[in-house]
């Protein structure tokens, strides 16, 4: 039906006047800021493994944390080239789940209910109860990994063993780690770790913990720290714990020293020592600090550095 001018002048006015008896409207929802995901489950094989974030916390100064051994230029110009802010950098804690169809392991436990840690909440989100861990890994005993251990020296996870590198804990425990540095996490080491010593087994370098898992020696950021391959199907993980703590800082240049590394240089030989063997087998690597999920690749570049790929889709099909 063919339409006049004066039909659609008509018509146009017609709605200008009902839009002007729309009321203003609002959002009536208050603003919420960013909240994270904080599951994440994938598949390396036959092996299901979750990724679990316990907490975030900002980190102010970054340069006083990493690149200690730069000018703080340096470290703001690095931070600046991959987009990130130079004034802070945001921390994350992700332990890890692996099911193998037999058993299930947990690696590190977080923070602790007491520090902020919501492992128990998202343990049981993610479909797992604690009476069901097997087996906890602990990777190395600083407080963002075995502050979920324990509450009151009894332990969050009844039915499982605990397995620790044989030379992580007997650094710990040595009796003047009581005083000075590593006062309180030897004391932390004393209220979560030493009364589980009974259910423990301790690792050396190639130790397996389950079938398809093996403990991997890497000294530097605490003097027993640990890795762990994780092999399922002809699929392979390197569990790095905190080899590498930074996706950028510690990555990209992991000659940089960290100011939570006990021994640097041995950090820095076990961060391009693992991140060159990502780099040539090209597989995937999940590490504690990591951007979450916390699991991604590492590309050498032209210049001979690394860079961090995340996983996308990889493992999920």
């Amino acid at each position: 039906m063919p339409t006049d001018r004066r039909t659609v002048m008509t018509g146009a006015l017609a709605l200008g006047a009902a839009a002007m008896t729309i009321p203003a409207v609002r959002a009536a929802a208050p603003l919420s800021g960013p909240d994270p995901a904080n599951i994440h489950r994938y598949k390396i094989g036959e092996f299901d493994v979750t990724a679990i974030l316990d907490g975030t916390r900002p980190l102010e100064k970054p340069e006083g944390t990493f690149g200690t051994n730069q000018k703080p230029e340096d470290v703001a110009a690095l931070l600046e080239a991959n987009f990130l802010p130079t004034g802070a950098a945001l921390n994350m804690f992700t332990p890890v789940v692996v099911n193998t169809g037999k058993e299930l392991v947990l690696f590190d436990t977080g923070l602790g209910a007491a520090n902020g840690g919501q492992l128990a909440a998202r343990l049981a989100a993610a479909g797992y109860a604690a009476g069901q861990i097997d087996v906890v890994v602990i990777t190395h005993c600083h407080g963002d990994h075995i502050g979920g251990l324990a509450t009151e020296g009894k332990s969050n996870f009844p039915n499982a063993r605990y397995v620790i590198g044989e030379t992580e804990y007997a650094f710990w425990t040595a009796p003047e780690r009581m005083s000075g540095p590593t006062e309180g996490g030897a004391k932390l080491v004393a209220s979560n770790v030493t009364p589980l010593k009974d259910k423990m087994t301790f690792l050396k370098n190639e130790t397996e913990v389950v079938p398809g898992i093996r403990a991997l020696e890497a000294a530097g950021h605490t003097p027993g720290h640990m890795a762990f391959h994780i092999e399922s199907g002809g699929k392979r993980i390197l569990l790095g714990a905190d080899f590498c703590n930074h996706y950028v800082l510690s990555l990209q240049r992991p000659d940089w020293e960290v100011r939570f590394d006990l021994d640097k240089a041995a950090a820095a030989a076990t961060r391009v020592r693992y991140l060159d063997m990502l780099a040539a087998d090209k597989i995937p690597f999940t590490s504690y600090h990591m951007p979450f999920p916390s699991v991604g690749f590492v590309d050498k570049t032209a210049d001979g550095g690394y860079r961090y790929v995340p996983a996308t889709y990889q493992l999920m099909i």
